[in-house]
């Protein structure tokens, strides 16, 4: 099938081809001020018991990576969606906890309402993309990204913030910025090779997808932001139902549910887990269903990525959920991106 240009070269489009300019733009200007760097220093002596890590949908699927960092690094930390840290986990908010809030608008429902119920309490680190909203004027110390204004889905603006939040790992982890900063700073080049190709990918992408009825996304470790990204933006973007979950959890009755139009996309991930993801992905389609993986390899094609440090692969796995979900939209008929019921803020609970 024929690619439908009217469709898939609309604003959504745009914001996918600006991601490795913005991603250039946002790593020149992230620096250590005074407060991230006295947060930092308090870190490392100890005066919090645990960090906690928050958002709201893309905002929060882009925190896995962080989470594994500080993990490994020792650190108590936790994930929380903003909406069960307001309504059933708000005793985390307490001086001996460091907040780390991730939210593109700074300015979303649950936001403001942790902003007004933590004030005077755990001390808060934000990763925003607009400067004067209430997350990036109340947050004790700010990481601000340079996505610009985006269509709708959020691309710019999750690519942004993992790149801000692996540079806050790398910095919490005590590298210096510069040398955190010489591997993220492959991140740009990478996308951008990718994106080369990307109508071949979207033609390609629109004949395996005729006929796929369910459609699953997933993957292990800081590959579940991708899984987790790529059902979301599935969904949203290109109004198709989809699921992104834990391979593992895959096995767990998903499994059982495989068919010709099943396709699961499976990311890869890193060598902890890559044999057990390829293994999936040869069961899948032994038992009937399609599955593709994902993986770093250099070869030019949608599901394989430019060889890149681990500290920019979560950025690069999520481009294949993009070509996937402009082909959907293609197939269908419509405008990848366009809303009929959100809005690009949320503003309601």
């Amino acid at each position: 099938m024929a690619a439908n240009n009217t469709i898939i070269e609309g604003n959504f489009i745009k914001d996918i081809l600006d991601q490795p300019k913005v991603l250039e733009a946002s790593l020149n200007g992230l620096q250590i001020t005074p407060q991230l760097d006295g947060l930092l220093k308090r870190l490392d002596k100890g005066e919090f018991k645990r960090v906690i890590l928050t958002g709201m949908g893309a905002s929060y699927q882009a925190l896995y990576p962080l989470n594994i960092q500080l993990v490994r690094h020792g650190l108590t930390s936790f994930m929380l969606e903003t909406s069960e840290l307001l309504y059933y986990q708000s005793e985390f908010l307490a001086a001996d906890t460091l907040l780390v809030v991730n939210s593109q608008s700074g300015s979303s429902a649950e936001i403001v309402h942790l902003l007004k119920l933590n004030e005077g309490k755990a001390p808060l680190i934000g990763v925003c993309n607009t400067a004067n909203s209430p997350l990036a004027l109340q947050a004790d110390a700010i990481l601000l990204t340079r996505a610009g204004s985006e269509f709708s889905t959020s691309c710019k603006t999750y690519v942004t913030a993992l790149l801000a939040l692996a540079w806050l790992g790398g910095l919490i982890q005590r590298q210096s910025s510069e040398q955190i900063k010489r591997k993220l700073d492959l991140a740009a080049p990478a996308v951008y090779a990718y994106l080369l190709n990307w109508k071949e990918y979207v033609r390609d992408l629109q004949q395996q997808l005729q006929g796929v009825r369910t459609l699953y996304f997933t993957g292990r470790g800081d590959a579940l932001a991708a899984a987790g990204m790529a059902g979301l933006i599935t969904k949203e973007a290109a109004h198709f139902q989809s699921e992104g979950m834990g391979s593992a959890a895959f096995r767990h009755g998903p499994l059982e549910m495989l068919a010709p139009e099943t396709y699961v996309v499976v990311f890869a991930g890193d060598d902890k887990t890559a044999q057990a993801n390829q293994r999936l992905v040869d069961d899948i389609n032994g038992f009937g269903g399609q599955a593709r993986l994902v993986k770093s390899d250099g070869e030019s094609s949608v599901f394989h990525l430019p060889p890149a440090p681990e500290e920019i692969r979560p950025i690069l796995e999520f481009l294949p959920a993009l070509m996937v979900t402009l082909a959907l939209a293609a197939n269908a008929g419509h405008e990848a991106g366009l809303f009929d019921r959100c809005g690009k803020i949320v503003t309601t609970e």
